[in-house]
């Protein structure tokens, strides 16, 4: 392969000294011009081009330093022009990448040869919760030396949303980048058509890879096909670190939108970069939302009333701390941040009116009314409605899942990220930003953060300062290098999957 090469441009600049000096013989004379009117049609282009030369050799004559890692360097010079937010948001990111080494014993294993025994997965809930499912059933068909058929997408009861597999992931990008490590085939050969069904016990939580085989391989078998359901979360975190590099690997590398998803998201993205860097915020202001967490949405008394309400009607909703008041949950730093709290941490962060904001999420309750006191302090807020044009998202508006995806691709590609609240869809990007070097996020210290709000005595510059203060530290870093077994590496990559830049092998 050849190394790059740039075009060598002298050093001195180019003079006309020679043809301007006085001589027994004019430049007019040279030029078999015989007037100066004729002279200056050939002077001013001979000028012209002298100049092109010259601003040539200013642009090319030192070429920029090829770097390693084209990201990085880009936000270092991003940071030089932008305002102390920007350059607080670029700052503290990892210098790791990605550093899937699997062990020998790992890569020389292999099906080739074993008669084939199928795993059906049937994977549940909003589009987070399934890539997370869809992540643990490849790593259950890698411990049981299973084929995968691709996952089922359960119909979602609240949505509607009846999108397949291939509705929303890119199918063979997901064969091919896991061809390696888990057999994957869109479905069972016509051999299998025919065959039971056999459901697997369900799964305990932190059910660990002896567990799995223990009550799953006798299950598998050439007159059989092994059907799993109800998983989620509930294969352990602390797996043999091949197994977890494979959790990377489905989720950063196998998992990949639909190209037409992702084109949509690209044109999002552009407009959101037009006038420099933007941020992300994934907003969780949907009524479901205030309903399960047990918590007050700050619209008023009217409002907290019908979640009131709702909740009463659905008990079953409210699971985590049932006893505990909504003003108690408030105070724990157990709920949602709502748009006026959002609009604080960002100024208390340094964020300025000018900071170009996408929002991500559902139709807030409470409607726009909800999204006030943050659009009124940061109006250069976008959501994919606000940013694509007439008729663009017409086909796809009751596909929740598209949606989804296309919201997590726009919060993937911003220079920093931040949630209102935690979930499936904060914890992946929070991962996959990380291992893809995306800038900064950071997740609010809601306990801390009512404490200073309620501090009615600090002035605006103590609370900016103590708001800072307590999100300094990059999330990213809390498992750097450490010997901890049991991390959630879709959220937290480092150290199983990601390793120094220095680090040579």
């Amino acid at each position: 392969m050849s190394s790059l090469s740039y075009i060598s441009i002298t050093q001195n600049l180019i003079s006309l000294k020679p043809f301007l000096k006085s001589s027994k013989t004019s430049l007019s004379s040279k030029l078999l011009l015989r007037t100066p009117r004729q002279a200056s049609r050939y002077f001013i282009p001979l000028l012209a081009f002298w100049a092109v030369l010259n601003i040539s050799q200013l642009l090319l004559s030192h070429p920029p330093a090829c770097s390693r890692h084209p990201h990085h360097h880009h936000l270092r010079q991003n940071a030089q022009k932008l305002d102390n937010f920007w350059k607080w948001a670029y700052s503290g990111v990892p210098n790791v990448r990605p550093c899937l080494d699997f062990s020998e014993s790992y890569r020389n294993s292999s099906l080739k040869g074993r008669s084939p025994k199928y795993m059906m997965a049937v994977v549940s809930g909003g589009l987070n919760q399934q890539r997370n499912q869809i992540i643990d059933a490849v790593v259950v068909a890698r411990i049981l030396g299973a084929v995968l058929v691709v996952p089922v997408l359960q119909v979602n009861q609240v949505w509607g949303d009846e999108s397949e597999f291939g509705d929303i992931f890119d199918v063979q990008h997901f064969k091919q980048t896991l061809k390696d490590d888990v057999v994957v085939t869109s479905s069972l050969p016509s051999t299998h058509l025919r065959n039971r069904r056999v459901r697997s016990p369900v799964m305990p939580f932190n059910a660990d890879e002896h567990w799995v085989r223990e009550n799953y391989v006798h299950k598998l078998g050439r007159e059989t096909v092994l059907l799993l359901r109800a998983f989620d979360s509930r294969l352990t975190k602390n797996l043999k670190p091949d197994l977890q590099k494979l959790r990377c690997k489905v989720a950063f590398e196998a998992l990949k939108f639909q190209p037409w998803i992702q084109e949509i998201a690209d044109k999002f993205i552009k407009r959101m970069k037009k006038d420099g860097p933007y941020m992300a915020l994934h907003l969780r202001l949907e009524k479901d939302v205030w309903v399960r967490t047990g918590c007050h949405s700050g619209l008023g008394k009217e409002a907290d009333l019908v979640i009131a309400n709702e909740r009463a009607s659905n008990p079953q909703f409210l699971t985590s701390r049932s006893k505990l008041t909504p003003q108690q949950r408030y105070h724990a730093g157990l709920c949602p941040l709502n748009a006026n709290d959002i609009s604080r941490l960002l100024k208390g962060l340094g964020a300025s009116r000018k900071t170009r904001i996408y929002w991500a999420g559902g139709e807030p309750f409470g409607g726009q009314d909800a999204l006030k006191p943050l659009q009124s302090q940061f109006p250069n807020l976008f959501n994919k409605w606000g940013l694509a044009g007439p008729g663009e998202l017409d086909g796809i508006k009751h596909k929740p899942s598209v949606m989804a995806a296309l919201d997590y691709a726009v919060c993937l590609e911003s220079q920093f990220f931040m949630a209102s609240h935690g979930g499936n869809m904060a914890r992946s990007l929070q991962g996959h930003r990380t291992y893809m070097s995306h800038g900064k996020h950071i997740r609010p210290n809601k306990k801390l953060l009512v404490k200073i709000f309620m501090d009615k005595g600090a002035s605006d510059d103590e609370m900016e300062k103590r708001i800072k203060q307590i999100h300094t530290v990059s999330v990213d870093g809390a498992s750097v290098l450490t010997n901890n077994t049991n991390i959630d590496v879709i959220g937290f990559p480092i150290p199983y999957c990601m390793c120094s830049r220095e680090r040579t092998s």
